[in-house]
């Protein structure tokens, strides 16, 4: 492209991200009072002149978003790859330990954590899924990462993130990070009016707060997906701005595509849906009024208390009495003319009711919102036993698990994308390590049937070679499943393996493998070994221990 239609490629970005920008400024307020609700900092807005009176705080919110999380952590998801074609379930055992490293790498389960508190807190996650090609030392690999949902916008105007026309992702960074990352360009990069997107206090976000003024600018992700009517086909370009300038476009290195699957790399889960939009209502939208009357009915109990402390002594002018002389509760003896000039003026008690209401404000949140005390783990009347305690979770956290789907489909859909872009991007062979699983399980391929038996993982054992030498995509299944379960539902599992061994409908070995603890596979390694000991000394290839001792001896 020329300079001049560089130049007018990037006023219609910047127009673009404007409108956005115009579109999200209440959502992002709302995503502010969220944060500012979850922290307990709601009474900020009170007029100065009942600075003075009380301002408790009471974290249900907090702590039933906290419950529900924890729960959620419970259950976070981990994906197990299946080939529709047997030939090829060595592939999809190295596929899904490729996954499963991969997230490991990028510490999923810290991104995990931070997508619930977004989808708890603000209503909605975000993930991005992409391949970094530094990863690995140097051979690359996919990743799934969590974007802050205050630093990307949609399509105002799509209930579907693929239908839009762009999607920007944007943080702030020093001219001095700009320096060292692009110092081509670095000194030509003008103000663009969006160093400060929206409105900070120091509550929230001190880091982007700081970064104003002449001192940073805003780099900017644009994501276009395009449709060509001749092929049929979607296809996905990327743009990095900043300045007004373009730092990095894939429209250069790669005009046919940034990925092949041709879709925006982003995946979008709302806790309650809003429609029109693919955001979402988080806890604290739904029960915030219920917080703030439940803190402003402790503020009028505290301060019945405070003037119930401090008693008013009524003195008139005909009483005789020096006030300060009152004041003085050293003194046994005070001096005046008319008792009936003193008169104490009580603080009257509240009625008893107020306080149930409060505490019946609160459980109602805990109720509604699916953290009971069951769900918490607490039980009343002597349930001791495990598979009880597992029962009752399981039937108070309905809630729980109608989220955990969600997220769930959604990890499902981001892993999808994640397998097409190992598929294509994946050049180098990587050595993978497979639990317990022969690498050559299939009928030998032409093409990487040599990394196959070796337990190398490339590309191109993800596709399958016909007579014609054409290389076709494998398909694969992708399934989900927790990863962690909790105590209670662990000791259950295990009791059910126990009796079913003990009925003898399975073998113990089956048993085994169906059981959850820690140190399976560690036993598991010791009886293949015992095993192997036991069938190589009945073949005559070598002593077994005892017998080895015997000759010793």
């Amino acid at each position: 492209m020329s300079k001049t239609t560089t130049e007018t490629h990037v006023e219609k970005l910047y127009e673009l991200f404007g409108e956005y920008k115009s579109a999200y400024a209440a959502e992002w307020e709302r995503l502010d009072e969220c944060e500012r609700m979850y922290r307990g900092d709601h009474w900020r807005n009170v007029p100065e002149q009942n600075a003075n009176e009380p301002r408790p705080i009471t974290p249900v919110i907090q702590s039933t978003i906290e419950s529900v999380r924890a729960d959620l952590m419970d259950q976070k998801p981990e994906a197990i790859i299946i080939a529709d074609d047997p030939r090829y379930e060595s592939v999809a055992a190295m596929l899904t330990e490729i996954v499963r490293e991969n997230h490991r790498r990028c510490r999923f389960d810290r991104e995990y954590g931070a997508m619930l508190h977004d989808l708890l807190v603000g209503g909605y996650m975000v993930q991005e899924i992409g391949f970094d090609p530094d990863d690995n030392d140097g051979l690359g690999g996919a990743f799934v990462r969590q974007v802050d949902n205050h630093a990307i916008m949609f399509d105002p105007l799509c209930a579907d993130i693929q239908s839009s026309r762009a999607i920007f992702k944007f943080a702030p960074y020093s001219r001095d990070w700009f320096k060292q990352h692009y110092p081509k360009v670095a000194d030509e990069l003008e103000e663009d009016g969006f160093s400060v997107i929206r409105a900070q206090d120091d509550f929230l976000n001190d880091r982007a707060a700081s970064a104003t003024g002449e001192n940073s600018l805003l780099l900017i992700e644009c994501w276009q997906r395009e449709y060509d009517s001749e092929t049929r086909r979607h296809s996905v370009h990327m743009t990095v701005m900043a300045g007004k300038k373009i730092l990095e476009t894939s429209r250069k290195f790669k005009p046919e595509g940034y990925y092949s699957h041709g879709k925006y790399p982003f995946i979008v889960t709302p806790l309650f849906t809003r429609k029109g939009t693919p955001l979402g209502f988080g806890f604290v939208d739904m029960f915030k009024q219920a917080q703030k009357y439940s803190d402003k009915l402790d503020q009028i109990v505290l301060k019945n208390a405070l003037m119930a402390s401090r008693n008013k002594l009524l003195v008139t002018h005909a009483s005789g009495f020096d006030v300060n002389d009152l004041r003085d509760w050293s003194k046994e003896v005070h001096k005046g003319e008319n008792l009936n000039g003193v008169t104490w003026f009580p603080t009257a008690p509240l009625p008893g009711y107020i306080l149930a209401y409060i505490e019946n404000m609160r459980k109602g949140i805990k109720e509604e919102s699916g953290s009971n005390d069951f769900s918490r783990g607490q039980t009343y009347g002597g349930v001791t036993a495990a598979s009880a305690i597992a029962a009752l979770q399981e039937a108070s956290s309905k809630r729980s698990r109608m989220v955990a789907r969600d997220v769930h489909g959604a990890f499902e859909e981001a892993v999808r994308q994640e397998i097409e872009i190992e598929r294509e991007f994946s050049e180098f062979p990587r050595l993978v390590s497979l639990r317990g699983h022969a690498f050559a399980n299939g009928a030998p391929r032409e093409d990487g049937a040599e990394d196959n038996a070796k337990g190398l993982f490339s590309a191109r054992l993800m596709f399958e070679v016909t007579g014609l030498k054409n290389r076709l995509p494998l398909e694969f299944v992708v399934t989900v499943k927790a990863q962690r379960e909790n105590r209670f539902s662990l000791a259950a599992h295990n009791e059910l393996m126990i009796k079913l061994v003990q009925l003898r409908m399975i073998s113990p070995d089956i048993g085994l493998e169906m059981m959850l603890f820690d140190g399976k596979q560690q036993a598991q390694a010791m009886m293949a070994k015992k095993a192997r000991e036991v069938q190589q000394a009945q073949q005559g290839q070598m002593p077994m221990p005892e017998q080895m001792a015997m000759g010793m001896g």
